[in-house]
C-alpha cells in the first residue's frame, strides 16, 4: 500500500544517517563497499564495523519498540532449491555491486544528490534494468514477480500509520536530525577535535539512522520495492511510496551538498575538513573511469535487484530477522565480491 508517512519520515532518517556520514565523517555512506570490508579481514577498518553494528541495531530496536513498522519477508531458505535461488541472487548482486562500484545507497542516494554524472549512469542502469526484470521476466521464467496487493485493493491506496507509529517515527526522525545538525553542526564555527573514538560513534549512529530509514521507508520491504517497479506492467500492483524517498531522501541532501561544499574550495581558497575527521575521503573515479565491468555490474545488479526487491543494506537488515537466508545470501555475496 502507498505509505507516504512512512515513507517521507524513513526518508528524512536516510538522508540524515547519510548525509551526516559524510559532512562529519568526510565519507560517503556506499553500504556495499562497507559490507565487503566487513566480510574482508585485508580491508577490514573499525569505522566500517562500527555502521554495520549500526545496521544491525535498527531491527533490533524496531522489533522491540514498534514491531508493526517491521516488513513481512517472504519464507526464509525452506528447501535445497530455494537455498539455491537465494545464494544466486546474492552472488549476482555481490559481482554486480563490486564491479558497478556500487548499490542503491552510494550511487542513488549519496552519488545523485553529489551531483556525480558516474553515478547517475550507474542508478539509470540497474533502475531500469530492475524494472525490467521485475516486468517481463514472469513471461520467460513463467513465476509472477510482482504480487497484487491481498486485499483486493490497487496497491497504490494509502495507508497511514497508527498514532504509536507515526509517534515513534517523528521522534526517531528528529533525535537524528538534531543529534547531526544542532549537537554537531558542520557549520558551527567550534568544532570538536577530530578524533577515532567520536568518528565511531557517530558512524555508528549513521548506521543505525539509516537503518531505521530503510526500515520505515519501506526500502527494506522487498514486496514494497517489487511493487515499485510494477508501474510499467501492471498498475493496480504498483505502490508509489519509494518515489518519496527522491524527494525527502535525495532532494535534503542535494541541498546540504551544495550549501555545505565538502571537498571544495571556500572563497578564500582553502578546503574545510569534516567535522569529525582530518580528510575527506570521496570517491574520485569519473566517467572516464568507466568500462565494461562498471556496465555489467550496474546491469546485473539491477537484475538481482528487479528478481528479488533486495539490495545490500536491506539484505543486512533481514539478515538479522531471518538468520538462515542472511547466511546463504551473504554466502553468496561474499563469493560474487571475490570475481
Amino acid at each position: 500500500m502507498f505509505t507516504p508517512v512512512h515513507t517521507s519520515l524513513g526518508a528524512l532518517l536516510l538522508f540524515s544517517g547519510s548525509f551526516g556520514l559524510l559532512v562529519h565523517n568526510g565519507r560517503v555512506f556506499g553500504i556495499s563497499s562497507i559490507l565487503r570490508s566487513g566480510l574482508s579481514p585485508a580491508q577490514r577498518e573499525h569505522e566500517n564495523l562500527s555502521i554495520l553494528v549500526g545496521l544491525l541495531s535498527s531491527p533490533l530496536l524496531v522489533s522491540f519498540f514498534v514491531p508493526s513498522l517491521l516488513p513481512s519477508f517472504p519464507g526464509s531458505v525452506e528447501s535445497w532449491s530455494s537455498a539455491a535461488s537465494t545464494l544466486g541472487l546474492g552472488f549476482l548482486i555481490g559481482w554486480g555491486t563490486k564491479n558497478g562500484n556500487g548499490c542503491t545507497s552510494g550511487h542513488m542516494l549519496c552519488g545523485l544528490s553529489r551531483l556525480s554524472p558516474r553515478s547517475l549512469i550507474a542508478t539509470g542502469l540497474f533502475f531500469t534494468t530492475a524494472v525490467l526484470t521485475a516486468n517481463f521476466a514472469p513471461s520467460v521464467t513463467g513465476s509472477q514477480i510482482i504480487p497484487a496487493c491481498n486485499d483486493g485493493r490497487p496497491c497504490y491506496h494509502t495507508l497511514l500509520p497508527t498514532t504509536f507509529e507515526l509517534a515513534v517515527m517523528t521522534t526517531c526522525a528528529i533525535l537524528a536530525l538534531f543529534t547531526n545538525f544542532i549537537v554537531v553542526s558542520p557549520k558551527s564555527s567550534v568544532r570538536p577535535s577530530p578524533s577515532e573514538p567520536r568518528r565511531l560513534l557517530f558512524a555508528y549512529l549513521a548506521g543505525l539512522q539509516f537503518g531505521l530509514g530503510l526500515l520505515f521507508s519501506g526500502m527494506g520491504d522487498p514486496t514494497k520495492v517489487i511493487r515499485f517497479f510494477a508501474f510499467v506492467a501492471n498498475i493496480n500492483s504498483f505502490d508509489p511510496s519509494l518515489a518519496l524517498v527522491l524527494l525527502f531522501g535525495v532532494g535534503p541532501s542535494l541541498y546540504g551538498y551544495l550549501t555545505v561544499k565538502p571537498g571544495q574550495p571556500t572563497t578564500s581558497g582553502k578546503i574545510d575538513a569534516p567535522t569529525l575527521a582530518d580528510a575527506w575521503r570521496l570517491p574520485t573515479r569519473t566517467v572516464a573511469d568507466i568500462d565494461w565491468r562498471f556496465v555489467a555490474g550496474a546491469v546485473a545488479f539491477g537484475v538481482g535487484w528487479g528478481l528479488s526487491g533486495v539490495c545490500p543494506g536491506p539484505a543486512i537488515l533481514r539478515a538479522v530477522l531471518q538468520p538462515a537466508w542472511g547466511i546463504v545470501w551473504m554466502g553468496g555475496y561474499a563469493l560474487g565480491s571475490l570475481l
